[in-house]
């Protein structure tokens, strides 16, 4: 089988297509011919080594796919072969064929197609596990994206609507910012790209300000980091949650004396953990999120895909911040 494989630390032009022999499912496991896999962020890095899971070398890059069943491993009951499913490997996911846990996989049903499957779980389940657990949104509320015409940022977009808050959308260029209204954003405002000194920081904060209004952001959707996270910290509400969700730009180092005067919170979101750590609710949250798609309140969007000796492409855009919705690489 074919895959595209890491064999050692760098940028996308480092990865090699590669023949291996196909995998077999081991007890508990499914082999899933793999059809189309999701590129995120977590892909940058963590093929440059900069992301909190090192896998030994060679490993593909890929932590989201969508499949049909091949194969079964010992043990394995409630599929079959020629089940299509999706599921969120971590890494792996630029192979022909793989071998996952059956319990990590989730239908998909025929109505939808494998690309639009790979684009679903960690953009949309990330999003509905940051705004309803951790930032507990509640209708009628304000909630600021930032990052809004990424993956989970449309995808945050689309869920606060669908809590029915008024969704206030932050991106990098007018062409994002009409993605993010599409996505059903009550407003859009084009930020300018970091690093900012002193004053375009707090110029930056009077925008995210005035955006919101005077009232401030009820919760703060941030899967951006580096300079734009005080400046939006500012424009938060009293009692506001601040949802700390990635750091394209940088690790943000947050003035503690802001949480004080605003008597907010700072919520961590690592949905992986939480999938882990409570299957059930996750569970849970992933049937909400098909429930919302039939009802035509949320949609993925693919805005290109790419053949897997492409697939380091896909990388690179990501890295260079282009991108709207997802992208997929079709195997």
């Amino acid at each position: 089988m074919k895959a595209l494989l890491s064999t050692a630390p760098g940028g996308p032009d480092t990865l090699q297509l590669t023949d291996l022999p196909s995998p077999v499912a081991g007890p508990g496991e499914l082999l899933v011919r793999v059809h189309a896999a999701a590129i995120n962020y977590p892909d940058v890095l963590i093929i440059e080594d900069k992301y909190q899971m090192r896998p030994p070398r060679p490993f593909a890059p890929g932590g989201e796919i969508a499949g049909e069943v091949i194969g079964l491993g010992e043990g394995v009951t409630g599929w079959g072969i020629g089940d299509r499913l999706i599921a969120v490997p971590g890494f792996g996911g630029l192979v022909e064929e793989m071998a996952i846990p059956a319990a990590s996989a989730f239908r998909l049903p025929e109505s939808r197609s494998f690309a639009q499957g790979a684009a679903l779980l960690l953009t949309y389940a990330t999003s509905i596990h940051a705004l309803w657990d951790r930032g507990q949104l509640k209708a009628g509320e304000t909630l600021l994206v930032l990052g809004a015409a990424g993956g989970v940022g449309l995808a945050a977009v689309e869920l606060g609507k669908a809590r029915g808050a008024r969704v206030i959308a932050a991106v990098s260029s007018e062409e994002k910012a009409e993605a993010a209204r599409k996505s059903g954003a009550d407003e859009a405002i084009v930020y300018p790209r970091g690093p900012f000194d002193k004053e375009a920081s707090k110029a930056l904060a009077d925008q995210f300000k005035a955006a919101v209004g005077p009232k401030g952001a009820d919760v703060i959707y941030d899967p951006v980091g580096g300079d734009y996270c005080e400046p939006a910290l500012r424009a938060i509400a009293w009692e506001g949650r601040y949802l700390v969700v990635g750091f394209p730009a940088g690790i943000p180092r947050l003035p503690l004396n802001l949480t004080l005067l605003k008597s907010c919170n700072v919520c961590g979101v690592f949905w992986g953990a939480f999938a882990a750590r409570d299957p059930a609710a996750n569970q849970a949250h992933v049937e909400e999120l098909f429930a919302l798609w039939d009802a035509g309140k949320i949609s993925p969007v693919v805005s290109a895909t790419y053949p897997l000796a492409e697939a380091g492409k896909a990388i690179a855009a990501m890295a260079a911040r282009q991108v709207i919705g997802k992208l997929v690489v079709e195997i």
